[in-house]
């Protein structure tokens, strides 16, 4: 591993010593120039990320599947198609491992007042392409004056993932929405460029979990209340049992008019509340 490491922070250390040859002939460049000119900032050593990856996250033997570096991360999400529309729940908790760094993290990224997409993995790899897809969303509506479908969306979010491909993106998403004249579409994108269309998907270290009480519950003709319950339900019983999942249950509902957020439940209130029940 130190080896890995070692090649892998190279490409580091031939950009400062590129930056101390240039010091040295006086090609520095005051303040005011780098706010006129950003090209002047100075990087770091990525003119070739591939090199820096290369001994960063792959190597030779069994480094594909021991990394250098490895992310610790957990999550769980979940996306279900029923007669009403589309239920979406997630959790809230962010952690690297065993330190938990947040509970109050909103994995469902809104990315326009019809689609809606989670997260899972990199919070900020995820954060930022959605909120960019978002842009583009926008973009599209504004030159073509009609929604962008929600194929053509989850298209964009894979082409921009696949082009990064092997960069080191950690990201598992779903896009939902309703396209005019269609109805409810389901997609799942992830950063090793896969795309696909579905009706159930969850997402994240909790999701054995979820497809459990999601399969054991579900029938397509849920009414919106109890789909919103199953989808709580589901991610309830995942931050149960998973120690990187936690914090808050969020439930959205995609319908033809759009998105509504439904509930927002602290999973220690849900957990006596079932516990309750079961007592009855």
């Amino acid at each position: 591993m130190a080896l890995r490491l070692s090649s892998a922070f190279n490409a580091l250390d031939d950009e400062r010593k590129r930056h101390d040859r240039h010091a040295k002939r006086g090609t520095d460049v005051d303040e005011m120039a780098l706010m006129e000119s950003p090209s002047h900032f100075l990087l770091p050593g990525l003119q070739q990320p591939q090199d820096f990856l290369a001994g960063a996250f792959t190597g030779k033997g069994d480094a594909m599947n021991d990394p250098a570096l490895k992310f610790l991360h957990g999550t769980t999400t979940l996306g279900f198609i029923f007669q009403g529309g589309i239920i979406l729940s997630v959790d809230s908790r962010a952690s690297m491992g065993s330190y938990i760094g947040s509970q109050t993290v909103k994995k469902c990224i809104e990315i326009t007042p019809y689609l809606l997409g989670t997260m899972a993995g990199g919070a900020a790899d995820c954060q930022y392409w959605e909120r960019h897809l978002g842009k583009m969303c926008r973009l599209y509506e504004l030159r073509n004056r009609e929604r962008i479908s929600v194929a053509a969306a989850s298209k964009l979010l894979h082409n921009i993932m696949y082009s990064y491909k092997g960069y080191g993106l950690s990201m598992g998403t779903m896009v939902a929405g309703w396209d005019k004249g269609i109805g409810p579409n389901l997609y799942y994108c992830d950063s090793d460029g896969t795309r696909v269309k579905g009706e159930k998907f969850s997402v994240g270290s909790g999701s054995p979990y979820a497809y459990g009480v999601l399969d054991a519950g579900f029938r397509q003709d849920l009414s919106v209340s109890e789909a919103c319950e199953l989808g709580r339900r589901a991610i309830y019983h995942a931050t149960f049992r998973d120690a990187a999942s936690g914090g808050f249950v969020s439930v959205y509902h995609v319908h033809e008019d759009g998105w509504t957020k439904v509930s927002v439940d602290d999973v220690e209130e849900l957990h006596w509340k079932y516990e309750a029940e079961k007592k009855k």
